[in-house]
């Protein structure tokens, strides 16, 4: 067969290998409303788990194809070349077409190990223009309204196609108009707008639903989040959000992926980012579940922030890490995290545990206190932008899988994710005030993680991170597991005077042994800051409280958890 030919075949495997993924990831999508509506939360979980590995398997079952059908020819590059020419002229007119040529990628990079990316074999920025702004309306609907009243509050929640009641709609419906008319008139100065767009797929993560859309006039936009929960007696608008700060959260870099059933990826991602303009393209990406587009995405961004910037990398700011080496550019909002070759005492781990642990947390509700990470194979910078010491300690420290390549420094392996205050350098910077209310959301951040079924390992404080809505995160993920593998355990009580004296424990310990009375030493907390942790968190000293969390996740119950302010919710939670 000739070149062209085999090219051809090869671009309709991938096609159809393709189409046959988005399919299945639009099927589990659908889904996760008809779980809402019949309040399956455990089962809008599986999916969300079942969907974050189709991508993966979906490209070693096209690989497989095409190593069958190419033969001796699987690893020419011409013949690559020749497919990615053949396949960009047949995705030509689909919707998602960003999201095939990342599918292809994946394909290139399994048969060719290359650092960076080789526009022989990958698609590139430059391969189709991919405009954002423009597309923003085609996925929403406009209401020609000039106030948003209760009667159009009725009408958005009405044409988003619920099935079931609610419990009171016009009582939602008269009070969200009233958090929507202040919000618009906090952002505008009067109520009067010129058109409210709501997108017409519906979000769902955990056990909500939402709505988005946005107040526009003059060029301006006003976020509308709609938040919903379907308790026993119907459906209850819980929240109106209309800030910036307040979508943001929602869409946080730190929670899991929604579910919404989008066509066309850019058309979503468009209108999202009039509403979140400080949040990238790749996190928006990310939101919609499509995590390796979202990397392509963001390996873009990175490339064209380094082109225009000239700072150099430097260590991150906090404790150096016992298992990771951690660099970042100031100008860009992100760490980079190499795991070190050797682990000193008294880390007890491999690497290949640490990748598992990190593995383990992509498939974990994160609750908005787990942070989001990239992993990146055969990874480049330019070496004139390492200070030479920081190169020093990143080849002492990780040798093997850093290494040098005449004007690039090579990353066989890395992970990214994006940059936060350290707990232990917040504390130090910020008035009384602020670290009394940060340490108070630490605690919160701890029963959070415990009801989505994850106990930390580490309680300390470095290993907690502040964002920029200081919100308390977690990103140490070496030693984290399911809480319900823990022994919660009070201290034996001392038989004699020896044993209360001794510097060891006097009584045996296992691994998965966890003594809440510990937490408050570990953590480290004084004065104003402690006696506030202590005011507001003393359960989490007591073993009776992670007991509890136990028995709940045990029994399979999805525990609440909003990713909004109590002050933003219009009533209690409906029944369970």
């Amino acid at each position: 067969m000739d070149l062209t030919s085999l090219a051809v075949r090869g671009a309709e495997t991938v096609h159809r290998a393709f189409d046959a993924y988005h399919r299945e990831f639009r099927r589990l999508t659908r889904r996760a409303l008809d779980r809402f509506e019949e309040r399956d939360w455990a089962g809008i979980r599986r999916d969300t788990v079942e969907r974050l590995t189709l991508h993966s398997v979906a490209v070693g079952a096209a690989l497989d194809e095409v190593r069958e059908l190419l033969a001796g020819r699987l690893d020419q590059r011409s013949t690559w070349a020749a497919m990615k020419e053949a396949f960009s002229h047949s995705i030509v007119g689909r919707d998602d077409f960003e999201l095939a040529q990342t599918f292809f990628n994946s394909l290139s990079r399994q048969v060719f190990a290359h650092a960076g990316v080789d526009p022989a074999v990958d698609f590139v920025a430059d391969d189709f223009p991919l405009p954002f702004k423009g597309w923003e309306m085609a996925s929403a609907r406009m209401y020609g309204v000039h106030r948003v009243d209760a009667a159009t509050v009725r009408r958005v929640l009405a044409d988003a196609g619920f099935r079931s009641p609610f419990r009171d709609l016009d009582g939602d419906a008269r009070e969200a108009a009233e958090r929507i008319e202040a919000g618009v008139v906090a952002a505008l100065g009067s109520p009067r707008i010129e058109a409210l767009d709501v997108l017409r797929p519906v979000f769902v993560r955990n056990k909500a639903a939402y709505l988005v859309g946005r107040a526009r006039r003059g060029g301006s936009y006003v976020p509308l989040v709609l938040a919903l929960l379907h308790g026993d007696d119907g459906l209850v608008l819980d929240a109106v959000l209309t800030t910036e700060d307040e979508a943001s959260v929602v869409f946080s870099f730190a929670r899991w992926y929604f579910h919404a059933d989008v066509g066309s990826p850019r058309e979503v991602i468009g209108f999202l980012a009039s509403i979140l303009p400080r949040k990238r393209i790749s996190e928006l990406y990310l939101s919609l579940g499509h995590t390796k587009h979202a990397k392509t995405e963001f390996y873009r961004d990175l490339v064209g922030h380094i082109a225009v910037s000239d700072d150099l990398f430097e260590v991150a700011r906090g404790q150096r890490g016992m298992v990771m080496a951690v660099f970042t550019l100031p100008s860009y909002e992100f760490v980079f995290k190499v795991i070190r070759d050797r682990f000193a005492p008294p880390k007890a781990t491999t690497r290949a545990r640490v990748m598992a642990k990190y593995r383990e947390v992509l498939l974990q509700d994160r609750v908005g206190r787990l942070v989001e990470f990239q992993e990146f194979e055969h990874l480049s910078f330019p070496r004139r932008r390492f200070a030479g010491d920081l190169l020093d300690e990143l080849l002492a420290a990780a040798g093997e899988t850093v290494r040098v390549a005449g004007p690039e420094v090579v990353f066989d392996h890395l992970y990214v994710e994006r940059r936060v205050t350290p707990l232990d350098v917040y504390l130090r910077l910020v008035p009384p005030a602020e670290a009394e209310a940060v340490v108070v959301d630490l605690g919160c951040a701890l029963k959070d993680l415990a009801a989505a079924n994850v106990f930390p390992g580490d309680v300390l404080l470095k290993n907690f991170g502040v964002t920029r809505h200081d919100r308390v995160v977690f990103y140490d993920y070496d030693e984290l597991g399911p809480l319900t593998d823990c022994r919660f355990r009070r201290f034996p009580q001392p038989r004699d005077p020896l044993e209360e004296m001794a510097a060891e424990p006097w009584f045996p310990v296992g691994d998965a042994d966890v003594f809440p009375a510990e937490i408050r030493s570990f953590l480290g907390l004084g004065g104003a800051p402690r006696e506030a942790f202590d005011r507001e968190h003393a359960d989490l000293f007591d073993v009776d409280f992670w007991r509890r969390i136990q028995e709940r996740n045990r029994s399979g119950e999805v525990i609440d958890f909003f990713p909004y302010a109590e002050k933003n919710r219009l009533h209690g939670a409906p029944a369970a």
